[in-house]
């Protein structure tokens, strides 16, 4: 009797797992498998866009109409391979719509320029903080009256995260 190689009858029947369908092996490093799971476990939800806005004065009949289904990561997400959700502490950004608790959709893609909302690392603190060049001086500005610019001098070590692109806020 032969030893190795195919076997009439072995193994499972093409198309009995669980997706019901042949399968195709892949290889995956190590470091990587738990993010692999994590991703393929995870359900995306598509929820219902109605053609209608909302009006924030005097109320309209609403339309039952759904114009689409709308996929929040489709939405806000242009960049998934260098995008991440980072959880705001403090108030320095309040004037810009971003409170204690909110969650920001950061992309490191996005060129960090003038007047862009930044995610820096200064001398090894993080913050959130309007991005100011001018004459080539740099400098990290709040969105609160009541936080002083961080300018950055010679001596300061100033990392750009990314560039943030939305912010999640409930309420």
């Amino acid at each position: 009797m032969p030893s190795g190689g195919r076997r009439a009858g072995a193994g499972r029947p093409r198309g009995s797992g669980k997706f019901g369908e042949a399968t195709k092996p892949i290889r995956i490093p190590i470091s990587e498998i738990e993010t692999v799971l994590r991703l393929s476990e995870n359900s995306f939800y598509r929820i219902p866009l109605y053609q209608s806005s909302v009006t924030a004065g005097f109320p309209s009949p609403a339309e039952d109409e759904i114009e689409q289904m709308l996929d929040l990561n489709e939405l806000l997400i242009k960049h998934p391979a260098s995008s991440f959700f980072l959880r705001v502490s403090g108030f320095s950004m309040i004037k810009a719509g971003i409170h204690h608790n909110d969650i920001l959709i950061v992309d490191r893609s996005i060129e960090p320029t003038h007047g862009k909302i930044v995610i820096a690392v200064v001398n090894g603190e993080l913050t959130v903080k309007r991005l100011h060049i001018q004459n080539s001086k740099v400098s990290l500005v709040a969105e609160n009256d009541a936080y002083a610019p961080i300018e950055i001098s010679e001596g300061v070590e100033l990392h750009i995260w990314g560039v943030v692109t939305s912010v999640i806020h409930t309420v």
